[in-house]
């Protein structure tokens, strides 16, 4: 074992602080004497389980519902209950270390979907592996993002349109009114289409004639564009955008740091459009952590 730095022994004598130890130990420390989740054909059998994961610990940066969870049960879970509609792209023409930043964001409000514009390769540093559990799409260009996000939406339109049609097509030809459960069918329907017909692109720059995003009202439907570091969003994008906004800020410096701007924009729309109280509220997480002695 290596001798503490100068520096870990000043901590350590200092008494301060008490560090959480997050996560849980093997499934045999944690609940002694109940069944393991991971054998098949037994009752408590559950293949969400990770049988490494129950046989070591699992201290991952993850909510307490998913603790020894696999990855793949994890994703498929936000997608069932927590990712909300709105999706995020970020332009990776500098190999930007905040691109991690944005995608961990993403990850922790809940985007459905994240777009990365260009070159694969990326700092994945600041994402924490959090992209392990996000959708992550990769394109050569923002003309090609653009094109096929909206041609998803005009899709998504098309399909719902064509199911509330049917309902009405099926009580014409049977001479009859739309049942209860029919009306509240095509209330639900004319409710998605006026949220796809109202989705927008959206920038997040500061360049003349952008809204200050305390000012702006996001669509629920959403693609938000994120620049790189310092350079900010190619022409390109601002000429894809429906709008563009901005963050206001009040230092001496032109911007804030990129994936810092991420996170704001998110929390704005999360803000204005999620359900606090319910499936992936603070208070429904709960936390292991615990204080060490």
């Amino acid at each position: 074992m290596h001798e503490p730095s100068e520096y870990t022994k000043q901590v350590q004598a200092s008494g301060e602080p008490e560090f959480r130890e997050i996560g849980v130990g093997p499934w045999s420390q944690e609940h002694p004497g109940e069944p393991r989740p991971d054998v098949p054909g037994t009752p408590a059998f559950d293949a969400r389980y990770d049988t490494e994961l129950l046989d070591q610990g699992d201290r991952r940066n993850v909510l307490d519902r998913y603790r020894y969870w696999t990855v793949e049960a994890i994703k498929a879970d936000l997608d069932d209950r927590s990712r909300y509609p709105f999706e995020i792209a970020v332009e990776n023409w500098t190999h930007d270390f905040n691109i991690g930043s944005a995608v961990r964001s993403a990850n922790a409000f809940g985007a459905s979907r994240v777009h990365i514009v260009g070159p694969h390769k990326w700092n994945r540093k600041g994402a924490l592996m959090t992209e392990l559990y996000q959708h992550v799409d990769y394109h050569p260009s923002i003309k090609e993002l653009a094109t096929s996000w909206r041609f998803r939406i005009a899709g998504e339109i098309a399909a719902e349109q064509s199911r509330a049609d049917a309902r009405d097509i099926r009580a014409s030809i049977a001479h009859r009114a739309l049942t209860s459960v029919e009306q509240r069918e095509q209330a639900r329907s004319a409710r998605r289409l006026e949220i796809l017909r109202q989705a927008k692109i959206i920038a997040l720059d500061i360049i003349p004639g952008a809204v200050p995003i305390e000012r702006y009202r996001f669509p629920e439907r959403c693609l938000l564009l994120f620049g790189a570091e310092g350079p900010g969003l190619s022409q390109a994008a601002l000429d894809e955008a429906d709008d563009v906004v901005y963050i206001s800020q009040f230092g001496s410096v032109r911007s804030i740091n990129a994936g810092a701007a991420a996170a704001v924009a998110m929390h704005s729309w999360v803000a204005q459009h999620a359900v606090i109280d319910g499936p992936g509220a603070a208070a429904d997480s709960g936390s292991s952590a615990v204080i060490k002695a």
